[in-house]
């Protein structure tokens, strides 16, 4: 199949995550699914037609966690799309960042199995390229963790 062939037939799915911080912990889930079962990634999903990455990753957000934001305070960390970055296919994510106060509580719904607030310095293994996000996070906003 020749380059072109594979790009005409190839899917794209859009998806947005959200590396949402309180103090100095960032919010995660533990995927109750494969891939990565088990494993802690950024709360996030699908894009829904009709809606803009920005409100789909507040939408997430909420269903994932039970943390509500306003869409218009997350704040754009970049774009995703290495082509392996899912074995499940091409996944294209904008990823975004918010900061919630210190009282913030979460808990797990939708998707994710558990929720668990980890500090920024060490978040382990995550899924996907989930680590390289946060780190873009970090270093993009100057963030104060």
């Amino acid at each position: 199949m020749s380059t072109a062939e594979h790009c005409e037939s190839e899917v794209i799915r859009y998806t947005a995550d959200v590396v949402c911080i309180r103090g100095g912990a960032v919010l995660l889930i533990e995927r109750g699914w494969p891939p990565h079962k088990g494993r802690l990634a950024l709360p996030g999903g699908h894009v829904d037609p009709g809606e803009t990455s920005r409100a789909a990753a507040a939408r997430e957000l909420l269903e994932e966690t039970g943390v509500a934001v306003d869409a218009d305070d997350l704040m754009l960390i970049g774009i995703y799309d290495t082509p392996d970055r899912d074995p499940r296919g091409r996944y294209v994510t904008v990823a975004y960042l918010v900061s919630v106060p210190d009282d913030t509580t979460a808990q797990a719904g939708d998707d994710a199995a558990a929720i668990r607030w980890t500090s920024l310095a060490d978040t382990g293994p995550l899924a996907f390229d989930h680590g390289e996000i946060v780190a873009a996070a970090r270093r993009r906003h100057n963030a104060p963790f």
